[in-house]
């Protein structure tokens, strides 16, 4: 295992086809995510997620905290969008996910989403990584068109919570290299009362196995940042070893040499304090107790933290820097 510190023109292609639409058309009737709320976010009306007609976008820098192949020695291009399909009684980053009016948010359109696009790769940054992107995908597909049109040549990370629509990935297909999704449950009668999502054990597989088809197993450059492929994120939960389990199972049936994170940097944020079950930091016993297990699956491309990473790695997007390791 790999022990880490969260230390030309181009052409969209939908199932082949080459579109003239913009995809962010398809917000008259919104189909973005699983919950497919069918509201006209075009005309400033909200679903689930919260998020209307505009980017919400409330942090975009050089993040050098993510696994060693995201952030490498330059910092991932890290763009977090506000609003989120999931509603995490434990978030950590609740303040953009949850309560983003009352944060640091710019409203962007297209453009500009992509002029910071731009911005960021001329920082130096490795990668352009979008984090939350599931129900603003199709707005950030057009953006990521404009941006290579202008001279982005850099990799697009969709790093998602797993909670993702097959449809709508494929509509993007050939325009991100690298997904980097959570998968969190396995049981369904916890993703409804953590998330909110009585589906999630039913949704995520298939999205993982689109995103495997699409960019198939991670691969490195020479310095070892990747440039292709799939990294996949489990938070270990205090006690859902069992739901850990289940995850790492169907990772490894969908090979065992995916690159999986295996977090212990779950911290009882937001409104962990209403489930008293879960609202407390891991043992060590529970997070030793996983991580054999993913070698007992033949998962050796699995990443580790350190027990202290809980308070090490939490946001405070209050701050115009809110985490450590950003610039």
């Amino acid at each position: 295992m790999r022990k880490f510190e969260m230390t030309g023109k181009s052409e969209r292609m939908t199932g082949g086809r080459e579109m003239n639409r913009p995809l962010t058309d398809q917000l008259a009737s919104c189909e973005c995510c699983p919950r497919r709320c069918k509201v006209n976010r075009l005309e400033g009306k909200t679903g689930f997620c919260g998020v209307g007609s505009g980017i919400p976008v409330s942090h975009a820098g050089l993040h050098f905290g993510e696994e060693p192949p995201i952030s490498g020695s330059k910092g991932s291009g890290t763009i977090f969008f506000a609003g989120c399909n999931l509603h995490c009684v434990f978030c950590q980053n609740y303040q953009i996910s949850q309560e983003y009016r009352q944060s640091r948010v710019r409203t962007l359109n297209t453009d500009e989403l992509a002029a910071e696009m731009l911005r960021l790769q001329d920082a130096g940054a490795h990668n352009i990584n979008f984090v939350s992107p599931s129900h603003l995908i199709f707005p950030m597909a057009d953006a990521i068109i404009a941006a290579r049109s202008k001279g982005l040549t850099i990799p697009i990370v969709y790093n998602s919570n797993g909670y993702d629509s097959v449809d709508a990935l494929r509509q993007i297909r050939g325009l991100v290299q690298i997904y980097m999704p959570d998968i969190k449950y396995m049981d369904n009668s916890l993703s409804q009362r953590y998330s909110a999502a009585d589906d999630y054990a039913d949704v995520a597989p298939e999205a993982l196995r689109e995103m495997q088809d699409q960019v198939g197993l991670l691969t490195l450059d020479d310095q070892g940042v990747a440039v292709k492929g799939l990294l996949v994120r489990h938070l270990v939960q205090p006690g859902c070893v069992e739901n850990s389990r289940r995850c790492l199972r169907f990772l490894a049936e969908l090979s065992p040499q995916t690159f999986v994170s295996v977090m212990s940097q779950y911290s009882p944020q937001y409104n962990a304090c209403n489930h008293p079950e879960i609202n407390r930091t891991l043992t060590i016993e529970e997070y030793d107790e996983v991580t054999d297990y993913a070698l007992s699956l033949g998962l050796e491309n699995a990443f580790i933290q350190g027990l202290e990473s809980p308070y090490r790695y939490l946001p405070d997007f209050r701050r115009k820097r809110p985490f450590r390791h950003t610039t």
